[in-house]
């Protein structure tokens, strides 16, 4: 025989104030968790949106970012004369060597100084990169000092507006364009011309990456063999590039994850020790309660179940109370350096199913570890001793 679930709802309504304490403590560890994995999974979504799966991008085998990588302008010379490569109406190919750099600029009402990358491109960038897309001014023109920044840029940074001057190098440079690029590492980078990068920096014909489209990315295999078997090509390392950029965020998304589960974990113990006591009071204020369904006939599983049930019970809407805060946080976004490329990059937090699912789970691991032990308190009380404690 089972005890019925209306009878949880109304012991957990009667004691309201318990319910509410232990329901609140519940909600703040589950808001702390699911925070966490919203914001590690922001910063993964942020870098994977930033490549094409479309696209294919040429590195230095060992680096591990395109700061640290230099590929030779014959290099890819040869690698656009492969017939696998995207080409265009006048049969030249959709690719774009990239020369990237870093340079410090003053946040907005701080004294604090951000990394920010400065991305050389050419004239094929624009294609390779459609999420990204021009709001405001106009894009800069080949052979000339001119910039376009990334929008979270124009928003955290000083005197970054239109014809305004930012100092790349020895040079100053004029900011002409505003540029939308949506949840991607590309709304925290300033473009400009690549040649003019490499003659300002001094770096003759050595490129940081050179990223190109296929025509068929089921030939991605094949171009990748092509080049780890020509020998003028065989220090060079070739990846799609949104796994690229998803190797990029591993190493910060894996520093927030690992951090704010520690801290969760932490929290959660104390989480399940106000479970366990309200559960405890619940058991001790119950004694006649327990012993009365034990002498009409309820087994001793049925008050396990009875007590366990309202323990979950109390997780389960507290995960609710958590998650429905933590959604919130769907609308903030923040700029922070990526430890992969010690360069600024602006990323907010995200809200997935798998995150619901995965806090619910926590949830229940909670209310299962704070209930079980006055569970089995309750169903193992003596019915004798039970109803003569109400005497």
């Amino acid at each position: 025989m089972k005890i019925p679930i209306s009878y949880n709802w109304r012991n957990l309504w009667t004691r309201r104030l318990t319910t509410v304490l232990t329901v609140v403590g519940i909600s703040l560890v589950v808001f702390v968790f699911a925070a966490v994995l919203m914001l590690s999974q922001g910063v993964t979504e942020t870098m994977v949106a930033t490549g094409s799966e479309d696209n294919v991008i040429i590195i230095r085998k060992g680096s591990n970012s395109e700061l640290a990588s230099s590929i030779m302008r014959d290099q890819i010379d040869l690698i656009s004369t492969f017939p696998e490569l995207a080409r265009n109406k006048d049969n030249q190919p959709y690719g774009t060597g990239d020369v990237v750099t870093m340079i410090n600029l003053s946040k907005k009402g701080s004294k604090d100084m951000g990394n920010i990358i400065i991305r050389g491109i050419s004239s094929s960038a624009f294609e390779l990169r459609p999420q990204v897309s021009l709001v405001n001014g106009r894009w800069f023109k080949p052979g000339q000092m001119e910039v376009v920044v990334g929008n979270r840029i124009a928003e955290g940074f000083e005197n970054i507006e239109l014809n305004g001057q930012i100092e790349i190098g020895s040079k100053k440079w004029t900011v002409v364009g505003i540029m939308d690029a949506g949840k991607t590492g590309f709304a925290s980078e300033i473009w400009t011309d690549a040649e003019l990068i490499l003659n300002e920096f001094n770096r003759q014909n050595a490129f940081s990456s050179f990223t190109f489209r296929l025509a068929n990315m089921k030939d991605f295999e094949i171009i990748k063999t092509k080049i780890e078997n020509e020998k003028r090509l065989q220090e060079l390392e070739v990846k799609q590039e949104q796994k690229f950029y998803l190797e990029q965020s591993e190493m910060m998304a894996g520093f927030i994850k690992g951090l704010g589960l520690v801290i969760t974990i932490i929290f959660s113990f104390g989480a399940m020790i106000g479970a366990m006591i309200t559960m405890y009071a619940a058991v001790a204020n119950r004694t006649v309660e327990i012993g009365t369904l034990r002498a009409l006939g309820f087994p001793r599983r049925s008050i396990l179940t009875a007590f366990l049930i309202e323990a979950m019970a109390l997780s389960l809407i507290g995960a609710a109370a958590g998650l429905a805060l933590a959604s919130l946080l769907g609308f903030v976004s923040f700029s922070t350096t990526n430890f992969g490329t010690f360069s600024e990059l602006a990323f907010g937090f995200s809200l997935s199913p798998e995150i619901i699912g995965y806090t619910f789970l926590f949830a229940i691991v909670m209310g299962i570890f704070g209930g079980f032990l006055p569970a089995v308190r309750a169903s193992k009380m003596n019915i004798v001793n039970s109803l003569r404690a109400g005497g």
